[in-house]
């Protein structure tokens, strides 16, 4: 038996032109959810991470939109709600792919907060995509309304908010001890509900974490045997969209620093995942596969995929 940590993309829940309707939520979660349900099936122990980049945007919006009538929420607020929102669902429909398998098992959707440094650098420089994208040309009215908007990764321009490394996972042993007691858990949902610890006590930060380093650092704190991190690409690229593109099979943990160094992997898309994957493979974990969701049992015994290794 293995303890696998599965890190859930954002297309996991809203597709490429979708709106992100709660029915297209559903519909691309139990999608998503069946190749999950194999991986409980075949004898593993799961726990599942997810983003939340497009429905924390969403709450921005609705948020400011909102001001005048009801107190607009910062950041940590709006994690907490979309780790209940989105573990709802995929909690639903994954119980949903296990009973139609015969298999009864209990889902536990944690709400899971994360202590970051008030100081990190990114509070003052914030890097982390959030919401929908935008053409070159609205972005001066977005400015406008007091946001920051960068280019991501070539594919337009979105907003960015702060974005501190995770340091700690408070709820850590109530983790792994749902684990220990037959459970699927998903937790640290959209990188984790950021707070500071002072003094023994412990308050908000208004911010959001990177959802990818979050899992690699759950993974390490408890033991995953493996950290599997799906997005919308079935292997990892170089020269991505560009003249030479090519898929990578294999990764080691030297090949994929070099490679960052050349800027091989921007920080909007797959540069993230990537750091996380070396972080949690030189504090000693044990194998990174990086792929589609579709491509996640292929991938896993060796057929698809990106593997990573030290």
């Amino acid at each position: 038996m293995k303890t696998i940590l599965l890190a859930l993309g954002g297309n996991a829940l809203i597709g490429e032109g979708q709106r992100g309707t709660v029915g297209e939520e559903h519909e691309n979660a139990r999608n998503s959810m069946e190749a999950i349900a194999d991986l409980v099936a075949a004898g593993n122990r799961l726990v599942i991470t997810h983003g939340n980049g497009p429905q924390a945007g969403a709450y921005l919006i609705r948020s400011e939109r909102a001001a005048a009538f009801v107190p607009p929420l910062p950041l940590n607020s709006i994690v907490a709600a979309t780790q209940g929102d989105i573990g709802s669902i995929l909690s639903l429909e994954l119980m949903n792919a296990l009973s139609r398998r015969g298999i009864v098992k209990g889902v536990a959707v944690l709400l899971t907060q994360i202590v970051v440094d008030p100081a990190d650098p990114s509070m003052s420089n914030p890097c982390k995509f959030v919401g929908p994208f935008f053409q070159e040309a609205e972005v001066a009215k977005l400015r406008e309304r007091g946001w920051i908007v960068k280019e991501d990764a070539g594919r337009g321009y979105r907003r960015v908010v702060p974005s501190p490394l995770p340091l700690d996972i408070v709820e850590k042993k109530v983790i792994a001890s749902l684990l220990e007691a037959g459970n699927v858990v998903i937790a640290a949902g959209g990188g984790g509900i950021p707070v500071r610890r002072e003094g023994g006590e412990l308050s908000g930060v208004d911010a959001v974490i990177d959802k990818d380093r979050a899992s690699a650092l759950l993974a390490t704190l408890i033991g995953a045997d493996e950290l599997v991190i799906l997005t919308g690409v079935e292997r990892v690229m170089v020269n991505y969209r560009k003249p030479g593109e090519r898929a990578l099979d294999s990764l080691t943990v030297a090949e994929a620093k070099a490679y960052l160094a050349e800027g091989q992997f921007p920080g909007g898309s797959m540069g993230p995942k990537i750091e996380a994957a070396i972080d949690y493979l030189e504090k000693g974990g044990g194998r990174v596969v990086i792929t589609s969701i579709d491509s996640c049992a292929a991938a896993l015994e060796g057929h698809a995929g990106t593997t990573m290794t030290r």
